[in-house]
């Protein structure tokens, strides 16, 4: 016993500098110097087992193996356990068929509609006669270059046939207002959001353990409602304008959110323009369907005594819109992780948007009420001064003052 002991202290005392093979070694050495029994009493201190001290025993005053760039090998070539895709060759394509049954010909796999976790891929192999273990799996599905991924958003739906035209002759309007010294702007409606102590989307840095606690639940709060962001950007500036509306969403907000920006911001850096281009989706309040729309463009038109020609881009693409990656975006990095619990909350994260290419943002609150359903009669809309342009003038229409 005594033996045993000073050899666990010895070992213990290097054993976190030595490999593979300097373990066996050291093991080999200390059983040769016992003598008969030694290989049992160093295995019992030290847990290097029999198999590995007789190898070490071998090499014992011999020159390690060295690889073909001169290192020490700590194995002889080909030894130590075996890939598990060696000993089960076909273990690769039935998880590969696991993971994307409809692509891989397996339509009625049972697990399809199944939550694919590393322990359910793990358990599904072993019943099919693999066994391996969850984390076995993550290493195999990594060697196949596979990663975990959401859903991306990118499939647009039916194109229209005249969609890149339709961009093309935007690209033209914006060339040609930007050349006149015209104010260009892009426009659209961010997502409404809940006021209130909620979750926000995103993550931001926080001292570790302690977390923003919010409310558990999403439900609207009726004292602080909701808010519609209305969001205007000059290209030719790179300046944005936000109205966070209190009510509706509707056209009527849409056109007065247009007027404040140019009735502060505007009118200020565009001296006697020929004309105001806006650019803005195919639906929601600005669509090109929307009668209320046009008829509140043309009170506009008629109070700035300017022509506004405006540029619809084509159903299902709104992602193309220069506000969505100019300015949307941006505001959404900036207030991630953020519980919007107030009004004036909003309207300082909005505003301190900035970013390295000079981006600024103003933002305002409408308190104005907005009725939604509002209709225009045919009268009204055969007043308007509008003038649709030959290349789609459902899209493509400028409407002069009257």
């Amino acid at each position: 016993m005594g033996a045993e002991s000073e050899i666990r202290k010895r070992f213990r005392a290097v054993a976190s500098s030595l490999d593979e093979r300097g373990r066996r070694i050291v093991a080999a050495s200390e059983a040769k110097v016992l003598g008969r029994g030694g290989i049992t009493t160093v295995w019992k201190a030290t847990g290097v087992s029999r198999r590995a001290i007789y190898v070490g025993l071998r090499e014992l005053g011999r020159r390690p193996p060295q690889d073909q760039f001169g290192n020490t090998r700590i194995r002889r070539e080909g030894g130590g356990r075996k890939k598990i895709v060696e000993t089960d060759p076909d273990l690769q394509q039935i998880l590969d068929s696991l993971i994307e049954p409809t692509l891989k010909g397996d339509p009625e796999n049972p697990i399809r509609w199944v939550s694919k976790s590393l322990r359910i891929l793990s358990d599904a192999l072993t019943k099919r006669g693999h066994p391996i273990s969850h984390v076995s799996v993550r290493t195999l599905l990594r060697d196949m270059e596979y990663s975990i991924q959401g859903n991306s958003k990118e499939i647009e739906g039916k194109n229209h046939k005249d969609r890149d035209a339709q961009f093309h002759f935007i690209n033209r309007q914006v060339s040609l207002a930007l050349r006149n010294n015209s104010p260009a702007i892009s426009v659209d409606t961010k997502k409404k959001e809940n006021i209130g102590n909620f979750k926000g989307s995103g993550r931001e840095w926080r001292p570790s353990g302690t977390p923003r606690r919010v409310l558990t639940h999403d439900f609207i709060i009726k004292e602080l409602g909701k808010v519609s962001p209305y969001g205007i950007y000059d290209i030719a500036n790179n300046i944005g304008w936000v109205g966070l509306g209190v009510t509706h969403d509707t056209a009527e907000f849409a056109v007065a959110t247009i007027y404040r920006w140019w009735k502060k911001l505007g009118s200020k850096m565009f001296q006697d323009p020929k004309q105001l281009l806006i650019m803005a989706d195919s639906g929601g309040s600005n669509g090109y369907r929307i009668r209320l729309w046009k008829l509140e463009l043309q009170r506009l038109s008629d109070r700035i005594q300017i022509p506004i020609r405006v540029c619809h881009f084509p159903p299902g693409t709104s992602k193309w819109n220069k506000i969505e990656h100019r300015l949307f975006s941006f505001i959404s990095k900036n207030w991630r992780g953020q519980p919007l619990i107030s009004h004036a909350v909003m309207l300082n994260l909005i505003a301190a948007t900035t970013t390295t290419t000079g981006l600024k943002v103003r933002c305002e609150l409408d308190p104005r009420i907005y009725p939604k359903g509002i209709k225009v009669p045919d009268a009204e809309m055969e007043s308007l001064n509008i003038k649709p342009d030959d290349f789609h003038g459902e899209w493509n229409y400028t409407i002069k003052p009257r």
